[in-house]
Parts: structure tokens; C-alpha cells; sequence
């Protein structure tokens, strides 16, 4: 298997699930199927026709694989809430993603909904206090 590097969305404050990025797969092959078909109906030509067809079965078998995905992230979370919080919040990988090298979340970054944001009835939630991010200590300070 090749680890070459691929761009992964982060959003501040969680550690996105990797249903997120068959969800994207889902969506963009969708929206090459619909160019496909468009410029079948503009020029007639079969191919465009043909290669939209295998793309709308690609796109078919990566939302099976999304659902599989999502009921083993929903399974977690009805199992062992509290790890799925612990994932979630980047303290330590999904359970059904790759292990090894695994770096927690950068939390340097994150801001409290409740001084930050005037956020009243955030104010249970401050994140304000809390210690160092720890990917920064294991890692460095991203770029």
C-alpha cells in the first residue's frame, strides 16, 4: 500500500471520520456522471455515455462503502461514547482508520464559543485554560 500524501479537511474543534471523504467521492462522481451525460447529449457521442455508466456504478458502490462507514462510527458511539468523544475531539484515531503514526488534532488553533464568540449558553463549554496542544509537543507546530 503507497502512504502518499493526500489532503485531509480539517474542521476546528473535531477530527472529521473518514465518511466525510466518501461522502466527497460520492458527491463528485455523482457530478462527473451528470458532466458525462451532458456532453453526451450535446455530441452524441457513446463513450461519454459508456464511461458516465461505469461512474454511476462507482459512484453506487462508494455510498455502500459510506454506509458501512457510518454505522461502524454510529456503532462506536452507541458502544463506548466516550472513546467516540476521544476520537472525535482528535485525542486518539477512529477506530477503523489506520493506527500507526497517528498524531493527535491540533488544538492550538481552537477558539471558545463563550469569550471568543459571546456565546452565552456556551459558557459549560469554555475551552479557555486548557493545557498545550499536545500534537504541538509530539510533532511541532504545524506550518
Amino acid at each position: 500500500m503507497k502512504n502518499d500524501a493526500v489532503w485531509v479537511r480539517g474542521v476546528t474543534g473535531m477530527q472529521l471520520h473518514h465518511t466525510t471523504d466518501l461522502q466527497d467521492a460520492s458527491r463528485f462522481l455523482g457530478n462527473a456522471v451528470m458532466a458525462l451525460r451532458a456532453a453526451h447529449v450535446r455530441t452524441g457521442d457513446a463513450r461519454y455515455s459508456s464511461l458516465a455508466s461505469q461512474l454511476k456504478s462507482m459512484a453506487a458502490e462508494t455510498r455502500v462503502l459510506e454506509t458501512q462507514a457510518r454505522e461502524r462510527m454510529h456503532g462506536l458511539h452507541s458502544e463506548d461514547p466516550e472513546m467516540f468523544t476521544r476520537c472525535r475531539e482528535g485525542e486518539e484515531p477512529w477506530p477503523d482508520e489506520i493506527q500507526a503514526g497517528f498524531i493527535p488534532r491540533h488544538t492550538c488553533q481552537d477558539q471558545c464559543l463563550y469569550h471568543d464568540h459571546d456565546v452565552l449558553d456556551a459558557i459549560m463549554q469554555c475551552t479557555c485554560g486548557q493545557p498545550p496542544c499536545r500534537a504541538c509537543a509530539i510533532g511541532g507546530a504545524p506550518a
